[in-house]
């Protein structure tokens, strides 16, 4: 019985702690547009790859890397 003495106040606490986010993700818009983010992985997109480097050493400005030996 006494067990309850703690248990109601802590739900509470709880229940203030939920109700004071909810007030606070409803005050910072996150509930403004919920139909866009589901119907945004339908759309195509519109940007191209970047551009493929050419992968041979002579392309890089960093000298080839040879194993760590030193003449």
């Amino acid at each position: 019985m006494n067990i309850l003495f703690v248990l109601i106040p802590l739900g509470v606490m709880l229940l203030g702690v939920a109700v004071a986010a909810f007030i606070w993700a409803v005050g910072n818009g996150q509930y403004d547009d919920l139909d866009s983010p589901a119907w945004r992985i339908l759309l195509d997109d519109e940007r191209k790859p970047p551009e493929q480097a050419d992968p041979s050493p002579e392309a890089s400005d960093h000298p080839p890397k040879d194993g760590g030996s030193t003449q």
